[in-house]
């Protein structure tokens, strides 16, 4: 006899926090990179992931996922226990393909984007629809979505524990002769979302984009941004 899961009733309820904020900028968006098998890094690093999803939806953030997985499905299931809004994009281009050739999951996102441009691909595009990003432990996947982040100057979390992903990072950061004050390093997933959050808002601030239509029409040839 087959049984029919029951979603925890906030699984499926109304997000709270993916509707635009009254300053015109929208909800922070944080993507969450990570391993997306759970055999090599145990029930702790799962348990942090689902905190750190919780955290973001808790601060009003959305969560964005490689729809994957491992470390970031924890981490949207620890979004969707708050009622956060969880976007996924996948390495396929259909959702048929998602599930039948990639092998990934459905639940725990309200959106999934099917970039069809495999990893490497939906890689590029999940860090750069992320304002900011949170590394958990991992393999070469996130460490390659860790790369383009720093190329980036994206705002990046790098989630320390018992794991090695954080201490390889640091030797990496180290090794790159490059200064890049937008990494941070915590264990803490509530401080890590704050800081990231914080940091977000502060370099919306200083770039202070704001859209004008001018005098002649409102058409994109007519538009500008000062």
């Amino acid at each position: 006899m087959a049984f029919k899961r029951i979603p925890h009733p906030n699984h499926t309820a109304v997000p709270k926090n993916f509707c635009r904020l009254p300053s015109g900028y929208g909800v922070v968006k944080i993507g969450v990179s990570g391993s997306a098998d759970t055999t090599y890094y145990g029930m702790e690093a799962l348990e942090k992931g689902k905190e750190i999803g919780r955290e973001i939806a808790r601060q009003g953030g959305i969560i964005v996922t490689g729809a994957t997985t491992g470390f970031p499905l924890f981490a949207a299931m620890g979004a969707k226990d708050e009622c956060g809004f969880s976007v996924g994009l996948s390495p396929a281009s259909t959702e048929q393909e998602h599930v039948e050739t990639y092998g990934l999951p459905l639940e725990y996102m309200d959106v999934i984007i099917y970039t069809g441009f495999g990893y490497a691909g939906r890689d590029l595009f999940f860090v750069r629809s992320s304002d900011a990003m949170i590394i958990g432990p991992g393999r070469i996947g996130t460490y390659n979505e860790f790369s383009i982040s720093f190329e980036d100057h994206r705002p990046t979390g790098i989630l320390e524990g018992s794991w090695r992903t954080d201490k390889i990072i640091k030797e990496i950061v180290q090794s790159a002769h490059r200064d890049n004050p937008n990494i941070i390093f915590d264990n803490d997933p509530k401080a890590m979302v704050e800081r990231l959050i914080e940091m977000v808002l502060t370099s919306r601030e200083k770039l202070n984009l704001t859209y004008k239509n001018s005098e002649v029409g409102i058409g994109p040839k007519d538009a500008r941004i000062l």
